[in-house]
């Protein structure tokens, strides 16, 4: 390991970055230097804006994937290198505003039926019923079940931030049976090897899995059931600031989308045509006048 990499990991370390965070970073910077095979020390602002350019134009990453490595290379540059630069030398490429897929209640019943697995469908009604992240659901312990006041505590989520979220009798349920049926002390979703948790990948083609045998022609992934709670409270009148605390949003704004695809709020609002005077619609029954002059 070099000592320019040994000083990034113990900055963030410094910062109590998440560990995916950590590494995210790590891979990005590594990158950048095999692209110029040449130590970052040795290279400059005009270097990162080259090297942007061609993970955008050559590489044709999404803009969300270029954000990420300019977030890593900032911190290494104005953080662990401490350059004299501001923050507007690493500009942000402009992400296009793409809507969640929202299952509708049929569908969701449809994906949870074709979910062979009971551990499987436990997890994966963990997150649409408490509308947890596929990343907080398989690290769940059996303590974190709180049913005596209803709770589930997601411990360290994303911004390592703990919450409450609900507990839904009918989650409840479901849990117990599954417990019943693979009783654990430690975590509620183990993996098949020892002390480690169910992986995200095999709940994301577990979940791919049972959206293809339901028929269900969207994209589908574990984290359309986090939307879909989101969709499903706003429609049923949950006010917006809960489901912010709910989803564990830091800003409103990343909760408000929900309103942008919520169909029932949208169809709910009535046109301004529907508030014009019926006399002149009327008019369209009628045969136009001929005009005199002509």
């Amino acid at each position: 390991m070099t000592p320019l990499r040994q000083r990034m990991i113990d900055d963030m370390q410094l910062r109590n970055l998440a560990p995916g965070t950590q590494t995210n970073y790590i891979h990005h910077v590594a990158g950048f230097a095999r692209y110029y095979w040449r130590s970052p020390e040795e290279l400059d602002i005009e270097d990162v804006r080259g090297y942007l350019l061609y993970l955008l134009n050559d590489r044709k990453l999404s803009a969300e994937s270029v954000n990420q490595c300019t977030t890593a290379l900032q911190f290494l540059y104005l953080t662990t290198l401490e350059m004299p630069w501001s923050r507007e030398c690493f500009p942000r490429a402009k992400r296009p505003l793409k809507l969640p897929v929202i299952l509708s209640h049929e569908e969701v019943l449809a994906f949870f039926d074709n979910i062979p697995s009971l551990k499987y469908r436990a997890a994966m009604m963990t997150c649409y019923g408490a509308g947890l992240r596929v990343s907080e659901a398989v690290v769940l312990k059996v303590s974190d079940i709180d049913s005596k006041r209803m709770l589930i505590r997601v411990e360290q989520g994303k911004g390592r931030k703990d919450r409450y979220v609900m507990l839904s009798p009918r989650l409840l349920e479901v849990l117990r049976r599954y417990w019943r049926a693979f009783p654990s002390l430690g975590y509620l979703f183990p993996s098949w090897r020892e002390n480690r948790h169910l992986s995200t990948g095999t709940l994301q083609l577990a979940c791919r899995e049972a959206a293809a045998r339901a028929g269900l022609r969207k994209h589908v992934t574990v984290h359309t059931l986090r939307h879909s709670f989101a969709t499903h409270l706003l429609e049923g009148g949950t006010d917006i600031r809960i489901i912010q605390a709910l989803l564990g949003h830091s800003r409103i704004d990343t909760t408000t989308r929900y309103t942008r695809v919520s169909a029932q709020l949208v169809a709910s609002v009535s046109s301004p045509l529907d508030r014009l005077d019926h006399k002149p619609m009327d008019r369209l029954d009628s045969k136009p006048k001929s005009n005199p002059k002509r």
